[in-house]
């Protein structure tokens, strides 16, 4: 507290004063004003540290950077991964435009990575749960993104055959147009399988 305000201090055990000259950077996620209504924040601490506040509003007060930041960390995570990916598609960008992103910039981050390991074309491949008017239900998407690397892996080794005997229908024991709805919904593309097979 003293660092703070008087900018000096004495080391322990030291009687010899010492001066500070430093700007102190101070980051919280949390509502400091409400904490210190319940006690849980002491208030000299907060007035010291409240001297030129910035406030960075959270991802879902600026849903204009969500393209912009799915673009970048698409083609970060690309190149980091020997990809090429060159679209993302519009009804994908909508839905994530959507969203209420609790965990901010990260989760997105989060969600483009994973999206980028699965996605086995040049178009990016996202899968999202059906709802838009809340938070992302992690274990759905999880689980989407799973079944989407279970079908692109039975589709490589069916050489994207998706009917048939040998197709990835039969592989999966579901029938052939189940397996196309979920491919739909999940944005994964057969031929683009297959022809990424071919190199």
């Amino acid at each position: 507290m003293r660092a703070l305000q008087e900018r000096t201090y004495e080391r322990v055990g030291s009687a010899r004063t010492k001066s500070v000259d430093v700007r102190l950077v101070a980051a919280t996620n949390r509502d400091l004003e409400e904490m210190m209504a319940e006690r849980q924040f002491r208030s000299d601490l907060y007035y010291r540290l409240n001297v030129f506040p910035i406030r960075i509003p959270p991802l879902r007060e600026r849903r204009e950077d969500i393209s912009l930041l799915v673009r970048h960390f698409t083609q970060e995570y690309a190149c980091r991964m020997g990809k090429r990916i060159d679209a993302v598609p519009a009804a994908t960008m909508q839905k994530l435009e959507r969203w209420s992103w609790p965990g901010n910039v990260r989760e997105l981050k989060n969600l483009v990575e994973r999206s980028v390991i699965l996605t086995s074309g040049n178009t990016l491949a996202i899968s999202l749960p059906e709802k838009t008017n809340g938070a992302i239900d992690a274990a759905e998407v999880v689980g989407n993104f799973e079944e989407q690397e279970r079908i692109v892996n039975t589709l490589k080794a069916t050489k994207g055959r998706v009917s048939g005997p040998n197709g990835a229908a039969s592989r999966l024991g579901v029938k052939r147009s189940t397996l196309l709805d979920r491919m739909k919904k999940l944005g994964i593309d057969a031929r683009e399988v297959k022809s990424q097979l071919m190199y």
